[in-house]
């Protein structure tokens, strides 16, 4: 399965977002993904399993316990691969930053007449 495929999930997304803080336990990813998705528990399953296989996360057992956690390695072919097509995106951000600045500056400038004018 392609990474794309994977990541275009929500339900997985989710997961990720969650292991994203640190190692949790299937049961507790379960108990978020069911409540906010409305899935079972085997399908919460089935969505582990495909992000296990997949790579983006590992398992070990503690005792009864699964603890699932992320792996960066697709993560990183991802971002990669999302490298070439930063600039479309970059020189935009970077035009609203100078649009932000641009407007706070005029903030300031308009604040300091306001308070000459009051202090009048």
């Amino acid at each position: 399965m392609h990474a794309f495929d994977v990541l275009g999930d929500p339900v997985r997304r989710r997961i990720l977002e969650l292991l994203a803080d640190g190692e949790l336990a299937a049961g507790e990813i379960g108990a978020v993904v069911q409540a906010e998705f409305g899935i079972s528990q085997p399908a919460v399953s089935q969505h582990l399993r495909v992000l296990r296989d997949n790579g983006f996360t590992t398992v070990r057992a503690a005792g009864t316990r699964r603890l699932y956690a992320v792996d960066a390695t697709p993560l990183r072919e991802v971002d990669a691969w999302l490298e070439r097509y930063r600039g479309f995106w970059s020189q935009r951000l970077d035009a609203l930053e100078t649009e932000l600045a641009r407007g706070r500056r005029e903030r300031r400038e308009a604040d300091r007449e306001a308070g000459r004018e009051a202090g009048r």
